[in-house]
């Protein structure tokens, strides 16, 4: 069986991958002349173009008018934008799985931050969470104002592991599931109350510095949450899809 050669596009994207790996190119370094690297990579000089477009278009290197091609600093938020997009057109049983992925990268989240979150954070969270207390209590129920509480909680927790490629994981799985929260903050005041209620036991979890309970917690209250979407598409398919 032969085996099938690689296009001139995923030759360059090989070559420039095996710079990086190598050391040979750093982030923001610039690549060589585009006469020299064609040369080198065994390819002609319009295949090289369709390649560095390709990784552009991933994040991994950038053209600068008048200056040449440069790598970026490979943030992983910025390398994920393309799975967020991904994550954005799930539905149905797919989007569930992308709440199940939530959980099990926010859990760990959760543990991790238990053993490096500061006191500052620890205060920051409490203070969300009391504008959350006072968004859900208000008269009407400000939903949206408890939603953003929601969201900087959780992101507080991502940021405080320590692991910056967990924290771009879960903002990029996160979005995907940003509606269907918003949903069951507008139908389920007592589920908001709950959703309340698990936030500040998490919360409690970090203040103490204990790693498995605060795991304990958030995988918990995550159940509730992927429950009550899956809850929702047995209703109204239409729904799952907006997790």
């Amino acid at each position: 069986m032969s085996v099938p050669t690689m296009s001139q596009t995923d030759v360059v994207i090989s070559g420039i991958k095996t710079m990086l790996t190598s050391r040979r190119l750093a982030p923001g370094d610039r690549l060589p002349v585009e006469k020299d690297l064609a040369a080198e990579l065994g390819v002609s000089r319009g295949s090289l173009r369709e390649g560095v477009r390709a990784l552009s278009n991933m994040g991994i290197l950038e053209t600068r008018q008048g200056a040449g091609t440069f790598v970026t600093m490979l943030e992983p938020a910025a390398l994920l934008s393309a799975m967020e997009f991904w994550v954005g057109l799930q539905d149905g049983e797919r989007a569930l799985q992308v709440h199940v992925v939530r959980r099990a990268l926010e859990t760990e989240a959760a543990g991790a931050a238990a053993t490096r979150i500061s006191d500052e954070q620890v205060r920051e969270a409490a203070r969300i969470l009391d504008g959350a207390n006072e968004a859900i209590r208000s008269s009407p129920t400000d939903h949206e104002s408890a939603m953003r509480c929601d969201i900087e909680f959780h992101r507080l927790i991502a940021q405080a592991s320590g692991n910056n490629v967990l924290s771009a994981l879960i903002e990029t799985v996160s979005a995907r599931t940003i509606r269907g929260r918003m949903w069951r903050s507008t139908h389920d005041y007592e589920g908001l109350m709950e959703t309340h209620r698990e936030h500040l036991a998490i919360l409690e979890a970090l203040r103490q510095r204990e790693p498995e309970r605060a795991r304990v917690r958030m995988a918990n209250h995550l159940y509730a949450v992927e429950e009550y979407v899956g809850s929702l598409s047995e209703i109204n398919p239409t729904e799952s899809s907006d997790g």
